[in-house]
């Protein structure tokens, strides 16, 4: 719980009034953590999504298990459904408040970012495929809103700003 904590505080943008939630939060038994990781490519064009079978397209994530800092969930997820072996960039990216299934409660998820190589073989899960998609492009999800946020997040990088100061 310190980790996700910590990483709340440092992340880059924050969604969803998701810093005054976990501190609510931080009073009760806490829902389950998520963790994923937007993956850039050096050039800042492309993202890296995997088709989930309900969500659409998504950045390669999941639920934090037990003992496991969000950080560690991150690059044991995109490992999992990608194939990909990277380091995460110091700063988290982003911090949210958003319901991940319908039986859940809204919980807090934790946004990483790494910057790969499109060259690089994928690999991941049967069924959930993961592909490189243009910035521009408009894909489906059950997260509108991400779109514009990882956008927004890239052109940061990008363009070279301090990513996470406040």
């Amino acid at each position: 719980m310190e980790a996700a904590v910590a990483d709340t505080e440092m992340a880059a943008l924050e969604f969803d009034d998701a810093r005054a939630w976990l501190e609510r939060a931080r009073r009760k038994p806490m829902e389950p953590l998520a963790a994923e990781v937007w993956v850039t490519d050096p050039f800042f064009t492309h993202v890296l999504l995997v088709k989930h079978r309900v969500r659409g397209w998504v950045p390669p994530g999941g639920k934090v298990e037990p003992g496991e800092t969000p950080r560690a969930a991150a690059v044991r997820e995109l490992a999992e459904e990608t194939g990909l072996h990277s380091d995460l960039l110091p700063v988290p990216a982003a911090v949210a408040v958003r319901s991940y299934r319908a039986d859940w409660a809204p919980t807090l998820g934790l946004s990483y970012a790494a910057v790969i190589g499109r060259d690089v073989p994928l690999g991941g899960e049967s069924g959930q495929p993961p592909a490189w998609i243009e910035l521009g492009q408009v894909w489906e999800s059950a997260f509108p809103d991400d779109r514009d946020r990882i956008r927004a997040y890239v052109n940061r990088l990008a363009a070279g700003e301090a990513v996470g100061a406040r």
